[in-house]
């Protein structure tokens, strides 16, 4: 493995990205609601990342850097590593008897399979209660390879994904 570039420390994370070519962590900076709200209402083009640190999914060089400014539509997959308790969205997501269970695909540089349960047609554009993004429930990543890789292994195991439904390749509903 090749040295980072950049400062050694550890920098605390709150958010993580997975694009095509990097998974990227940081905090989002001014960051005024949860990550799924946040992503949805951004209008610019670019989101601003603090304390970031950029893993290339190749090679597992690690580049990291005081701001980033990431395309929001090159992102695949989003999760934020807040407390989910008191979070009035992910309530009301839990209490929904009716989520379906999905299997979704994105193709590109990077084939990658999602598993888990979402409400019932949110990946389809006329889903009022979202625009671009939806929240899964329980998502189970497929055709990623960690290579044991601490930082890559934490997609493995989240308990939700934000999901960039504009990137969708294919949609499998058992629904």
């Amino acid at each position: 493995m090749r040295p980072s570039i950049g400062p050694a420390s550890p920098m605390f994370c709150s958010d993580l990205f997975l694009t095509d070519a990097f998974l990227i962590k940081g905090n989002v900076e001014h960051k005024y609601t949860r990550l799924s709200k946040l992503l949805d209402e951004h209008r610019k083009t670019f989101l601003r990342i603090r304390d970031c640190t950029l893993i290339d999914l190749g090679s597992r060089d690690q580049i990291h850097t005081p701001l980033l400014h990431m395309n929001v539509d090159e992102v695949l997959v989003a999760h934020e590593f807040l407390d989910e308790a008191g979070d009035n969205t992910m309530a009301d997501l839990a209490k929904e008897p009716d989520l379906d269970k999905v299997r979704i695909f994105y193709t590109g540089n990077l084939n990658v399979e999602l598993a888990g349960y979402i409400r019932p047609g949110a990946y389809e554009i006329s889903d009022s209660a979202s625009r671009r993004f939806f929240v899964m429930r329980d998502p189970e990543l497929r055709g990623f390879n960690h290579r044991e890789d601490d930082d890559l292994r934490r997609l493995t195991d989240l308990s939700y994904a934000i999901v960039n439904k504009e990137r969708l390749s294919y949609v499998y509903d058992f629904n």
